[in-house]
């Protein structure tokens, strides 16, 4: 029998934590004058006395460590328990939603996707989308610390191999998992103060910057303006470009790069790919909308960097109609959404890191077939990687594909025309942000979709996040018997 003390008094305080939180928002409103105030207040209270009560309940769990199966559930009861208290401020107040259109904002919120079910964000009290770029800020905060601790140690799509060789180099380092933490959250504090001076020295106003920072910083998205990112173009679509690509790299490849060491960043394999490959991006819509659409390069190339590093990275910012730029042009951005960043980052998707492995796996297959008694590795940066590892990944490519292509049939099935059932379920599944499609409204959002299509994403946003078989185990009726 599982022991769910440990997990109920760590939800508890995370609860009570995010209780606290909501009174920022409620100083924004009271700030600018708007009533709204009263409900973050009321959020607030009832979010950290349910928090509050939890965690004594379960008390005695406080000195017992985590074994893998309450590991497991953690990381699951989190996302499942927090948007749900998160919701409360939609609900309750502005704009007022449904519990299905508020638990799937703040589960877009919280798994930095960034889809939207308010059809119109301009009118919003400031406090309510202040809420928003919280929600993102710190869902982006606690995939780290979870990538970078949990799923190494619960070997999910062969993140054990970062438990084996890139724990061994962190111990040397930061020894603990509480120093961990500690160093993650200053590297991501400070890039968030410098994105938001940035856009504030780049003409946003004060509330615009802060507010981008957080969904920019987190690879989530949301913005407070129906127009997105279109709202500020120019200068600051190069400065969003390079703090998105920033979000998506290893973020302990920062905290070595603050204690002098640069050479890990520059040397990571996953680093070197993701820039690479989002560069051939780039370059290949460039170089079309120039010769199809005989575009000017400069404007060209700056929506072109824009649009390719928001869906790269999964942020999902937009400042320009994609699907207007050509079949080829949208190809390769749905291709681009579905890679990712990297490990140990805000960014979404499979990762750069298990593409590399699959890359590696297929071209040892490949050697093997002209020299069948020829003893081949699989290698990563020049370090073997064991066939664990390997099998792990190639299990996550087969999930990832099985449910992406349900999800497109269970969309369907909900009323959804072809096109929006598959870019929702890209967009979910890999927690990227935009969908196309009739059912979407002018300012990108979901809420015309139907209820069981929300559910549907909501389920799929967790699972899309927390690495599909983290979810999934929960299922597995071996798993509850210990």
């Amino acid at each position: 029998m599982i022991d769910l003390r440990p997990v109920g008094y760590i939800i508890g305080m995370l609860t009570s934590v995010l209780g606290l939180t909501m009174l920022i928002p409620a100083a924004v409103d009271l700030g600018y004058g708007a009533a709204h105030w009263l409900v973050f207040v009321e959020s607030a209270v009832l979010t950290t006395t349910a928090g509050a009560l939890l965690a004594l309940a379960s008390r005695d769990g406080l000195a017992r460590t985590l074994s893998i199966h309450q590991s497991f559930l953690l990381t699951s009861l989190v996302w499942l328990t927090l948007p749900f208290f998160g919701a409360l401020p939609f609900m309750l107040g502005a704009p007022h939603l449904s519990l299905v259109d508020a638990y799937f904002e703040a589960m877009s919120g919280l798994t930095t996707t960034g889809t939207t079910a308010i059809p119109h964000l301009d009118g919003l009290p400031p406090g309510v989308n202040l809420w928003r770029g919280l929600l993102q800020w710190l869902g982006g905060l606690g995939i780290i610390i979870v990538a970078m601790i949990f799923l190494p140690v619960m070997k999910v799509g062969g993140m054990q191999f970062f438990r084996s060789e890139g724990f061994d180099t962190l111990g040397k380092i930061l020894p603990r998992a509480m120093d961990i933490s500690t160093a993650l959250i200053r590297i991501y504090v400070g890039l968030t103060i410098a994105c938001a001076l940035t856009y504030l020295g780049l003409g946003m106003k004060g509330f615009d910057a802060i507010m981008h920072a957080l969904t920019t910083m987190s690879t989530g998205g949301f913005s407070n303006y129906d127009a997105s990112f279109a709202t500020y173009k120019g200068a600051p679509e190069y400065a969003a470009s390079v703090f998105m690509a920033l979000a998506a790299m290893p973020f302990i490849r920062f905290v070595q790069v603050m204690r002098g060491d640069t050479m890990p960043l520059w040397r990571d394999p996953q680093v070197r790919a993701f820039l690479r490959w989002m560069g051939y991006a780039i370059a290949i819509i460039v170089l079309y909308r120039m010769i199809r659409h005989e575009a000017s390069f400069w404007p060209t190339l700056r929506e072109v960097t824009f649009n390719v590093v928001s869906t790269f990275t999964g942020t999902g910012y937009a400042s320009e109609d994609v699907t207007q730029w050509g079949h080829l042009a949208f190809t390769i951005l749905l291709i681009s959404g579905l890679i990712g960043g990297c490990t140990a980052s805000t960014a979404c998707s499979v990762k750069v890191f298990r593409y590399l492995i699959l890359l590696e796996a297929i071209k040892a297959q490949i050697q093997r077939l002209y020299s069948p008694h020829r003893l081949l590795k699989v290698q990563y940066d020049g370090r073997p990687v064991e066939d664990s590892v390997v099998n792990s990944v190639m299990a996550f490519f087969s999930l990832f594909i099985l449910i992406f292509g349900m999800l497109i049939i269970a969309l369907t099935f909900t009323g959804l025309g072809t096109e929006t059932a598959m870019t929702a379920a890209w967009t979910s599944i890999a927690n990227i942000g935009p969908a196309w499609g009739p059912e979407i409204t002018a300012n990108g959002s979901v809420a015309d979709f139907p209820d069981s299509a929300k559910w549907l994403m909501s389920a799929a946003m967790c699972i899309g996040r927390l690495e599909l078989m983290s979810v999934l185990v929960l299922l597995l009726p071996r798993f509850w018997r210990g």
